[in-house]
């Protein structure tokens, strides 16, 4: 039996302090909140969007990020396996469009308090308001932790590998874990009001680890245009997106989109956010929303005929209620450049291939992403370079393991990031 600390009682925490302790080890998690999950409380907007209920293979294809890093991972500890784990605890639960995995009760709350319960019927201590400062790290001489568990076996071992080892943690309140294994679970830096401040990043890199560029993810975008304050509030149910660094297309989806007093959000937009991170930071980027992405050109001329034929003797400003929403009529035809006053049988055929023109491609200039206090994640992490993708165990300091979001990982929306927090999680927990 080893003597395990965990540091973080979030998704991949909880997952990697279950898997250990169904291993027969003895783990105590450290908790930095006053109480544990507090991220997945605001997860699928307070519902918790478990997982996605796709096969496998689908779960690579919604990876961003170092997708081929996770295969022993997803593989070891999939999709079904946490819905399973759930279903034995109580929580009954149910699959929405497209493959999203929610609890029954819609209530993030009950996931969370599903896994407490695991952890502590398998004995799992833990302990909240206990901020860790520190890993101790043996470099090849014995620590003394004045009580002599663990740490003796494990210097004796460093000595014959000439490799750094991990023997425990230390806290802000000055004391002391010993550990046998320590599993870092501290998330990134979005949302940092649940807690996540980027603890993790400074114990890998006090460790020699390598630690990529950071940006917010899965997040809204600023954009440049005054018009998109007049659509504040507009959800688009089934918009074509588009995203373009000068002609070189970057992204496309299908789906909802939302306008915001700032710029733009919804589903399609926070997936891009991952995809283009990279690149806005640089300069701005342009996005193309197809309003009618169902019709291709000539078939929305021809509807756009009916409807002018139909309104033939009203003002163009009058004759679009049957193809816009109301809010985005007053911007579309600014962009046409057509008189809003103009009689509709008045329009000629250029104005009219105009109005099609930017109905088909409503163009915004992106100019950067919002704060990590939007980000639902962080993008970037500890080096999947550094990590043993079959155990999550470092490759430069024995015993110390890394899992969730504190990892170069991240995927789109639609369960895809918490998968990746359960598997990896599950997988350092039961490597130890």
């Amino acid at each position: 039996m080893g003597n395990i600390i965990v540091i973080g009682a979030g998704a991949a925490g909880m997952m990697a302090a279950i898997a250990a302790a169904q291993n027969g080890h003895q783990v105590t998690v450290l908790e930095k909140n006053e109480k544990a999950g507090k991220k997945i409380y605001i997860t699928g907007k307070g519902r918790c969007n478990i997982t996605n209920a796709c096969d496998v293979e689908e779960l690579f294809n919604n990876v961003v990020t170092n997708k081929k890093f996770l295969y022993s991972a997803f593989y070891g500890f999939t999709n079904d396996d946490v819905v399973a784990m759930l279903n034995d605890a109580g929580i009954e639960t149910k699959v929405e469009r497209g493959n999203r995995v929610f609890p029954v009760s819609d209530r993030a709350g009950d996931v969370i308090s599903a896994l407490v319960r695991i952890m502590k019927r398998l004995g799992v201590k833990i302990e909240y308001d206990t901020t860790v400062t520190e890993l101790i790290v043996s470099h090849g001489g014995d620590t003394d932790f004045g009580n002599g568990s663990g740490a003796g076996n494990q210097s004796d071992d460093n000595k014959k590998t000439g490799r750094d080892i991990v023997t425990g943690v230390k806290c802000a309140s000055g004391k002391t874990y010993p550990a046998d294994a320590v599993i870092v679970a501290t998330g990134g830096i979005s949302y940092p009001t649940t807690g996540s401040t980027g603890d993790g990043y400074e114990f890998a890199q006090k460790t020699g680890h390598n630690v990529t560029d950071l940006s917010p993810a899965l997040v809204p975008f600023n954009v440049a245009e005054e018009d998109v304050k007049e659509l504040q509030g507009l959800a688009l149910k089934n918009s074509g997106v588009m995203i373009y660094d000068g002609k070189k297309k970057l992204y496309e989806d299908f789906g909802e989109l939302l306008f915001t007093h700032f710029g733009v959000s919804g589903p399609t937009v926070l997936s891009a956010s991952s995809y283009v991170a990279k690149k806005i930071k640089d300069h701005p980027l342009k996005l193309v929303i197809d309003l009618k992405p169902g019709l291709d050109t000539e078939q929305l001329d021809a509807r756009v005929l009916r409807d002018f034929e139909e309104f033939m003797n009203k003002n163009f400003n009058n004759a679009l209620d049957k193809l816009l929403p109301k809010s985005l009529i007053p911007v579309v035809i600014k962009r046409s450049g057509i008189d809003e006053y103009k009689k509709v049988h008045e329009i000629s055929r250029e104005e009219r291939m105009r109005l099609v023109n930017t109905i088909k491609n409503l163009e915004f200039t992106l100019t950067g992403l919002r704060g990590y206090n939007e980000a639902i994640i962080t993008q970037g992490g500890v080096s999947v370079k550094d990590i043993d993708p079959s155990t999550m165990e470092s490759k430069k300091v024995r015993g110390l393991y890394f899992a969730g979001e504190v990892l170069d990982l991240d995927a789109v929306t639609g369960g895809f990031n918490l998968q990746i927090a359960w598997s990896t999680g599950h997988l350092a927990g039961a490597s130890v």
